[in-house]
């Protein structure tokens, strides 16, 4: 049975990991049968937003507690995880990824990959283990493994494309309900709330791209 991770940010679309994202990929998981592992870094969160008023409040909350909320508490410290533990992974988007397991929410073309999701994404690629990014994650993949031109998708925004390409990576447009497969670097990326419109679009392209993971760990 294969082993997939589910690399969580948060808990939230403006803090964390974007829970319809997160749920849609473990249920595509489990509707194939293979072991889903959740993880998650250990850190305190970039900033914590109230998702009524859309507004920063001053509190402080740790990423690896806060995604246990969504993962029931079957979680993992991604310190603890190599690319030996599992055969694939998959990260969920929401303003998580681009705060919490990146900084390029506020760097921009400067940002860079938190060091033990750094860690982690290099090891898996050096592996040659499937990664799967939904939403704004592709970002986190194009800073992680610039280097090696990885083919990733966000959708159709021109200027958030560029980014990536800045990185070193090769955009390519999709619609909500497709993915995008680079087969060199075992990549798979799908637009998800990058271009919505809701659930039932959004599942499309996250099934498939769970189904295309899971196929090239076999």
């Amino acid at each position: 049975m294969a082993k997939i991770g589910v690399l969580l940010s948060g808990c939230g679309v403006n803090d964390g990991s974007e829970i319809h994202e997160a749920v849609l990929t473990m249920l595509a998981l489990d509707r194939l049968g293979v072991e889903r592992i959740c993880l998650a870094p250990n850190i305190d969160q970039c900033d914590v937003v109230d998702h009524v008023s859309g507004t920063t409040v001053a509190e402080t909350r740790n990423v690896l507690c806060e995604s246990a909320r969504i993962a029931r508490g079957e979680i993992r410290d991604l310190a603890t995880i190599t690319a030996a533990d599992m055969d694939a992974v998959i990260l969920p988007g929401g303003f998580g990824a681009a705060k919490n397991l990146s900084d390029f929410a506020g760097a921009g073309a400067q940002a860079r990959v938190q060091p033990e999701v750094l860690r982690f994404l290099k090891d898996m690629h050096r592996a040659k283990n499937p990664i799967g990014a939904i939403c704004i994650a592709p970002a986190v993949i194009a800073i992680a493994l610039g280097e090696f031109n990885p083919v990733l998708t966000v959708g159709n925004d021109p200027a958030t494309a560029a980014a990536l390409e800045s990185f070193g990576a090769q955009h390519k447009d999709c619609v909500v309900e497709e993915i995008v497969v680079d087969r060199d670097n075992n990549l798979v990326s799908t637009p998800a709330y990058m271009l919505g419109p809701g659930l039932q679009e959004i599942s499309l392209g996250i099934d498939k791209l769970v189904q295309e993971i899971v196929a090239m760990t076999t």
